[in-house]
This record gives structure tokens, C-alpha cells and sequence, in this order.
């Protein structure tokens, strides 16, 4: 993969700005402004919806019930681009990881970098999506937050994560995928699921979160039910019940820690908001059942949190929570001071969760060797771009 860029390169964006991503509020508010009454506007939305994120159009000329005159106007003022691929990986468990770069949101910004990351099931597809360029939670076993936060993703840059992703894997109708990008498939869509388990702290940027899970959800367009889009919080408490009220979305927390003086250490945001205020609010969250319920990540540390006496904590921790408990072998990365529990341990760990009426799945990891598995995003990149301009420059 080659980590050279020229200016040129780091200045492409679109000329004009992007639909893709856009909420209807926002496709009605656009209508308006140039001119299309007030009568036609609901029906023009819904059209420029199906052609959005039903059919995944690239331009406006394929918008044939779209009058001439609008189809013109529209193309005048604005383009159907989407994030730019700078780089993808192909792992060999079939894990896909992209790198992708935003056009710049004002004078300042070079063009902000994420990476998102597809995982083939045999019974389902997730795309693990981002919602902020860097991350400001410092978890200590994290290599994604050893990054510094640089802004906000917009909803229309969170959205346009699952539109190049169905794009570069042919996974809408109608469209060819560039060159290496077609996966086998049958009559389903490939992406089932949308988690927000990328880069960053979802909850930190919520009015963003919460308008692209409404563009995700959307039964005419890209149609992910909300059953299938999960939200995950280090624990940012206020935030969690108007997540559940405004977003309606699976709520997942990331735990690691039956006791506030680990977790202090695990996940800092704990000194903010302990973990009696975190349960509180997991047991208060709008919609939580037996049918829809709360994920616990909880990464396996080798002789930090994964004796037997901690897992019978966590059962005890998780009382009258509807909940499941993902635990998560830890994915190694340069200068980490953690190591992986044991198998044994894993699963002595899990088989207590399991006894206790819990689920306990153990996340396979995937995608380790292109650095896409849990908490490994972006940093790889940041390092072997330093290393290249370090050789150019040496």
C-alpha cells in the first residue's frame, strides 16, 4: 500500500458540495431554495431518496422521474460524491478495511481521515462506522484513542460510510463496484448490521449520531432496521436517554471493569461518570427488553480483569439489566503494556457468565492482520505515514 501523497492529492475534493449523506430535512430545505413549490416538495424528496440510498446513483442523469429542468438545476449546484477511498484492505478472514477522506469543512481542515471496517458472517454483514476524526477518551488499552480528537464527523460524513461501503461491494442494485470490489452475494444486502464501534466517542458528538441513524433507518433508502444499529458509549451518562428517546438504536456500553478504581484506569471517562451512574442509566434506557438488549463489551486482560471472582462480580453488576456480555480477546498493538488472557481463562470467564443466564459470546477476532479489529483503527496508518515521510525526507 503506498502512504505517499503530493498536495495535489491532499486538495482534490468536489467542486461542488455532496448530497450523499443529506437528511430529508436537509434534501426539503435544498428543494425549497431553488424554487420547487411547496406541493411537490415531500414527492421530489422521496425521489431524490430512492436514487440516494435505494439505487446508490453516482450522477443525476439516471433520475428520470425527476424533471429535466430540476435534474439540471440540481447538478448546477451540487454532485453525488462520496468519501474518497485512499486506501482498502482485504483481510484473510475476508475482513475489509477502507480508509477514506473527507472534502474540507472550511479553511483550516486538509481533509479529515477515518477508517471503517466490514466483517463477513455466514448469517450477516456489520459495518463498523465511526463518528469522530481521532478520539479524545484516552482508554488505556486502546490503540485508536492514543490519537488526538480533531472534530466531529457531520451526519452526512457518518452516512456516507455505509454508501461507500455498499458501493465498493456491490451492494446496490443496479451498480457495478470498481474493480475488485465485488463480493459474492445473494438476495439480501450484504451490510445487515451498522455499529458505531469506530473511531471515537459516539456520544460526544450526539445530534450527528443521532440524524444519521434516522438517514440509516430509513425504510426507502438505505433501510438498516434500528434493531441492527448499535450505538456504543464509553459511558457518557447524560447522553444515554436521549439516545434511546431520539435515536431508538441498540445501545451497547463498553465496560471492562467490574470496580470504578480499575475502570478509572481501563476507561478514564469512569472519574466523570462512576459506575453506579452508568447502570443507572443502562437500566433506565428507553426500549430495553429481553427483545432489545444492552451490550457489555468487556476485553479480556491477562491478569487485570478476567479471574473467576470478577466474572461473578459483572453477573452481580448486571442484575435486573437486560444484557448480554460480549467478551473481547485483546487485539495487541505496538507499546501496549496488556496482553490477552489466556483461552482458558476466556472461557472459564464466559462459561460463569453463561451459568448465570447471561449470553457470553466470545468475539472472534477478525481483521487483526490489517489492523481492523477492536480498538486497532487508524494509528497503524498515522505511524506508517510517518515512517514514509521520515524515508523521503531522510
Amino acid at each position: 500500500m503506498n502512504f505517499h501523497e503530493t498536495s495535489q492529492d491532499r486538495a482534490a475534493k468536489p467542486a461542488l458540495p455532496s448530497l450523499v449523506g443529506a437528511t430529508r430535512k436537509e434534501l426539503a430545505a435544498l428543494l425549497a431554495r431553488h424554487g420547487v413549490p411547496e406541493r411537490e416538495i415531500r414527492m421530489r424528496v422521496g425521489q431524490l431518496w430512492h436514487w440516494l440510498y435505494f439505487q446508490g446513483a453516482t450522477h443525476f442523469d439516471p433520475m428520470l422521474n425527476v424533471g429535466k429542468p430540476l435534474r439540471a438545476e440540481l447538478a448546477a449546484h451540487y454532485s453525488l460524491a462520496r468519501p474518497e477511498v485512499v486506501a482498502e484492505q482485504i483481510s484473510q478472514d475476508g475482513t475489509r478495511k477502507w480508509l477514506l477522506r473527507f472534502a474540507p469543512v472550511n479553511a483550516n481542515d486538509k481533509g479529515a481521515e477515518i477508517e471503517c471496517v466490514y466483517i463477513p458472517e455466514s448469517d450477516r454483514g456489520t459495518l463498523c462506522i465511526s463518528s469522530q476524526v481521532g478520539c479524545t477518551l484516552t482508554c488505556s488499552f486502546c490503540h485508536t484513542g492514543t490519537q488526538k480528537l480533531v472534530r466531529n464527523l457531520t451526519a452526512a460524513e457518518i452516512v456516507g460510510q455505509i454508501v461507500v461501503a455498499r458501493e465498493r461491494l456491490g451492494d446496490f442494485p443496479g451498480l457495478t463496484p470498481p474493480e475488485g470490489g465485488l463480493l459474492p452475494r445473494g438476495d439480501s444486502r450484504l451490510i445487515t448490521n451498522v455499529v458505531f464501534m469506530g473511531m471515537g466517542e459516539p456520544l460526544f458528538n450526539f445530534e450527528n449520531v443521532r440524524d444519521s441513524v434516522g438517514v440509516l433507518a430509513d425504510g426507502d433508502g438505505l433501510s438498516v432496521s434500528k434493531r441492527r444499529i448499535t450505538v456504543s458509549t464509553a459511558g457518557v451518562v447524560p447522553q444515554i436517554e436521549r439516545l434511546g428517546a431520539e435515536a431508538g438504536s441498540m445501545l451497547a456500553i463498553s465496560l471492562h471493569a467490574i470496580c470504578d478504581e480499575l475502570r478509572d484506569k481501563l476507561v478514564p471517562l469512569n472519574k466523570k461518570y462512576p459506575l453506579k451512574e452508568l447502570l443507572a442509566a443502562c437500566r433506565a434506557y428507553p426500549g430495553a427488553s429481553n427483545a432489545r438488549r444492552i451490550t457489555f463489551e468487556y476485553v479480556m486482560l491477562k491478569g487485570v480483569n478476567d479471574s473467576p471472582a470478577e466474572a461473578r462480580e459483572l453477573v452481580r453488576l448486571l442484575k435486573s439489566i437486560p444484557a448480554k456480555i460480549n467478551l473481547i480477546p485483546f487485539n495487541p498493538w505496538p507499546g501496549t503494556k496488556y496482553e490477552c488472557s489466556d483461552w482458558e481463562k476466556i472461557e472459564a470467564f464466559s462459561e460463569i457468565v453463561f451459568n448465570a443466564g447471561y449470553a457470553s459470546p466470545v468475539r472472534t477476532p477478525r481483521g487483526r492482520d490489517i489492523l481492523a479489529a477492536c480498538g486497532q483503527l487508524k494509528s497503524a496508518t498515522e505511524k506508517m505515514r510517518a515512517r514514509a515521510r521520515m524515508m523521503a525526507e531522510g
